[in-house]
């Protein structure tokens, strides 16, 4: 039995006639790729894909039809005839440009009058009666010492186009094979046949950039590898590659769509999507409505969206969309039905791979360095540019950035610190902050010698001060500490000594503390590293806010909203001002709080904040000056977690039917005229 027009039946995501074309196209030896048809969809397919069309008329398009009638009918529409002209058949799934090549070139030099493609074989054929075709039955020699013989694949014939005219026939003269590759030698003439290739199809295909406006993934398999850890209160956890993290900034950054859908109900998929800052449908029972409601929604057309699975209730989303996509350990049916397999599994790297491909395809972000703004022209537009720091993005539409600030709530003690970098690694920070000083430049001289009851004892301020401060080996294990626990680490320099300090312990960037925004001398020096600031506004006027902007530039600026009020009473808090920052100085505008509790870091976030900074102790009794205005552990995961949950809640301003609501207005909404 064959396959009715099996020319548009989809191996690898897309036709047969597609992947011809786009095999012929690729090929350096061919000027020109003509399909002959008389099919409207195999017409269409192949323009698409790059073809000149020629419409083939009734009598030379019935079974009986030779194909060299066909190639002699579209020889005689084209403007003269070609020097070699090249048969191939879209029955052949595989087809390598530089096999075309060395046919059509083995024609051109003048070795053959014809050559076609042949699978080297050492088989031993016999008729349906018992005798040897290619052998004698009484003498078996061994492989090593046969001459091997070639079968015909039917995939390509090169011809010198004048010797087909003359010939009617597509051998004649002097005929050689262009040996090609088992893989690629299957013909497709059955069901079967086409079910072979469709399974080969993401093995033997060539990786190539994955050109498409969104991406949507399944969870379990796909973010992880399909495995869940499970606690004595049923509680589940699994296991993810950090690395599709940083693959998720960047498409998110490179204007690609992205979601996440699950038919799973726990909780653990919609955490590692806030994680991602990815927006995710889950507990679905049909994906597959779910994702067309949504494409329609988003305005996407199919055939530019990736869908990522792994089993064999993602056949459905997967037959929606032009690049269906599979993890290696796939269900057989799903790797299939995908145009594209990745190498690396499910929760090993499997989206980093995805987003690497998507992103091949992207051109290149411009990267421009703005010259400073004049204070005269500081109100600048409000949509400001994401700030990348270390492997995040601060700025609309990425993830809240927050950070822990240890400050000098280490007192001194490398083991506290370690704790508090694990407070905020627990919690879901990105980062963790401290305060570098040197004592003997900003101990103000009047403060030197004033005595100070202290934990060490009695001793003078500066002697205090020093005891407190971190150096060279404190922070190297604080750098190392925070790498294995996953966080950026920087500080606030209080000097320029303090500034030469963190440079050489390569911080991902710096934060101007409030007291600071006045010191020019500081400022010059930290906009000579080039790295991301993070600027705190805290008791500063808008004038000293714009002199302090002259000096650092905003290509790579983030503005902190802050009031410098410990604790901070929520009448002096001023959230507002965050949208009047955005509005003036068009960066990106965090929120650096100091209260009490975590209602107004909370509504920072409503307002626009893309960064929130906390105080952050082990325990607000413990002995310093910020101890009291610092969040303990509970009350810093409480605080993360509510940010994603917010992230989550404001969505994106389009006003829409979402999943959810289908049901109930299916049930509940009345029309009435």
């Amino acid at each position: 039995m064959g396959v009715p027009l099996k020319n548009l039946e989809q191996v690898g995501g897309m036709p047969l006639v597609s992947r011809a074309v786009r095999a012929c196209v690729r090929a350096e030896l061919i000027d020109e790729v003509v399909v002959s048809t008389d099919h409207a969809g195999i017409a269409e397919a192949a323009r698409a894909a790059g073809a000149t069309v020629i419409d083939r008329p009734e009598e030379l398009s019935g079974p009986t039809a030779s194909s060299e009638s066909a190639v002699l009918h579209a020889l005689d529409q084209l403007d003269g005839d070609p020097e070699v002209v090249l048969l191939v058949q879209c029955t052949s799934a595989f087809i390598d440009p530089h096999d075309l090549d060395a046919a059509v070139a083995k024609v051109l030099d003048g070795a053959a009058d014809v050559v076609f493609s042949g699978l080297e074989t050492h088989e031993f054929l016999w008729s349906a009666a018992g005798a040897g075709v290619n052998h004698d039955p009484a003498v078996r020699p061994r492989r090593q010492d046969r001459e091997p013989h070639y079968r015909e694949t039917g995939a390509f014939y090169a011809m010198r186009a004048a010797g087909l005219r003359e010939h009617g026939h597509r051998f004649f003269g002097t005929v050689m094979v262009q040996p090609v590759p088992a893989g690629h030698a299957i013909e497709i003439d059955t069901p079967g046949d086409l079910e072979i290739v469709r399974a080969l199809a993401p093995f033997v295909d060539e990786p190539e950039p994955i050109d498409v406006d969104a991406v949507i993934t399944d969870f379990d398999g796909v973010h992880t590898d399909d495995r869940a850890y499970v606690d004595q209160d049923g509680r589940e956890m699994v296991a993810i590659s950090r690395s599709d993290g940083m693959g998720i900034s960047l498409l998110r950054r490179s204007g690609v769509k992205l979601l996440v859908m699950s038919t799973e109900h726990n909780p653990v998929v919609a955490a590692r999507a806030r994680k991602l800052g990815v927006p995710v449908l889950q507990g679905l029972a049909d994906k597959r409505t779910v994702l067309r409601d949504w494409l329609s929604i988003e305005g996407l057309d199919p055939a530019r969206v990736a869908y990522v699975g792994n089993d064999v209730n993602d056949l459905g989303p997967m037959s929606e969309v032009g690049w269906p996509v599979a993890v290696p350990d796939a269900h057989p049916k799903v790797r299939a039905a995908a145009r594209v397999v990745l190498t690396r599994p499910g929760g090993a790297g499997a989206v980093r791979e995805l987003c690497d491909r998507v992103l091949a395809a992207r051109p290149e972000p411009a990267e421009t360095a703005p010259a400073p703004a004049p204070r005269t022209e500081l109100r600048v537009s409000p949509v400001a540019r994401p700030v990348q720091v270390g492997d995040k993005y601060i700025g609309a539409g990425h993830p809240v950035y927050v950070i822990g600030e240890i400050g000098i709530n280490h007192n001194g003690d490398i083991d506290i610190a370690r704790r508090l970098i694990d407070v905020a690694a627990e919690a879901g920070c990105q980062a963790v902050k401290f305060q570098k000083r040197t004592p003997s430049i900003c101990v103000p001289p009047e403060q030197r010698d004033q005595i100070r009851q202290t934990p060490w004892g009695e001793m003078t301020y500066l002697e205090y001060k020093e005891r407190t401060e971190f150096g060279h080996d404190e922070y190297t294990e604080i750098a190392k500490y925070c790498d294995e626990r996953g966080l950026h680490w920087f500080a606030s320099p209080w000097d320029v000594p303090s500034v030469e300090f963190l440079e050489s312990m390569d911080v991902v960037a710096h934060k101007v503390a409030s007291a600071s925004v006045t010191d020019m001398e500081l400022l010059r020096a930290l906009a000579a590293t080039g790295k991301p600031i993070l600027l705190s506004t805290g008791m500063s006027t808008l004038e000293e806010i714009d002199r302090a902007v002259e000096v650092l530039g905003t290509s790579k600026l983030v503005m902190m909203h802050a009031t410098s009020t410990y604790p901070l009473p929520p009448e002096e808090a001023n959230l507002r001002t965050i949208v009047t920052l955005q509005e003036r100085y068009g960066v990106p505008v965090g929120y650096s709080g100091h209260e009490r509790g975590l209602q107004i870091s909370l509504a920072a976030v409503t307002l626009g904040a893309v960064t929130v900074e906390r105080h952050i102790t082990l325990d607000r009794t413990m002995w310093g000056s910020d101890h009291a205005a610092s969040l303990e552990p509970a009350g810093l995961e409480h605080l993360v977690r509510d940010i994603r949950i917010i992230e989550t809640a404001l969505g994106d301003g389009v006003k829409r039917v979402f999943p959810g609501e289908e049901a109930p207005k299916a049930r509940l909404r009345r029309v009435t005229v």
